[in-house]
């Protein structure tokens, strides 16, 4: 028998994750407050006691995808520090290593871009978080003697958080570049004004 409010064979984590990537798809769409639960558990093909099994509301789906965001990007920041002992000759590369990361993470899960860093509340504080990070990692390869050290890295990382914002939205989802364009782009564009 089929536990109460899910689909008779479903598997319980399958239909989390399935209505965690229609809400997301939902709220990218239409928004927030247009985002019905109705409309996401029809879209899930389950019912809306399933729907409340998982989440409390539409709230908490809500803070649920803008978290999964958050920690995604946050990963995908920290990893992308330049580590000790690199070649010089390998810096370009390395470098748009990191950005094609984050590019390719916003052109696999468009849906969780937008809500996280754009429709989100919380949007804003998310890139204050990722260039303050940026311009922890930043310091950190100045120390390890990559980059020169009387250059304002705070606004070098707000100014890459918004390059990602903008070209993300303008080039990234419009198809006009690729994850690994933008990336190089950037790279050249900023490498040149940063190296020794």
């Amino acid at each position: 028998m089929a536990q109460r409010g899910r689909k008779k064979g479903s598997d319980g984590e399958l239909s989390r994750a399935l209505l965690l990537r229609i809400a997301a798809d939902e709220f990218a769409e239409h928004g927030y407050y247009e985002t019905k639960i109705s409309n996401i558990v029809k879209k899930a093909n389950v019912t809306q006691p399933t729907f409340y099994l998982y989440f409390k509301s539409k709230e908490a789906i809500f803070q649920e995808l803008e978290e999964l965001f958050r920690k995604k990007l946050a990963c995908l920041t920290i990893d992308s520090r330049l580590e000790e002992g690199l070649d010089e000759q390998a810096l370009p590369e390395r470098i748009a290593g990191g950005l094609i990361g984050v590019f390719h993470f916003f052109t696999e899960h468009p849906s969780l871009g937008k809500i996280g860093f754009y429709l989100s509340p919380s949007a804003a504080d998310t890139k204050a978080a990722m260039a303050a990070q940026i311009e922890d990692n930043l310091l950190s390869e100045v120390e390890a003697g990559y980059f020169h050290q009387n250059v304002d890295m705070s606004i070098v990382a707000n100014g890459l958080v918004g390059m990602i914002d903008q070209l993300t939205v303008a080039k990234l989802w419009t198809g006009k570049n690729t994850a690994d364009e933008l990336a190089k782009e950037i790279v050249a564009i900023v490498l040149n004004g940063l190296k020794k």
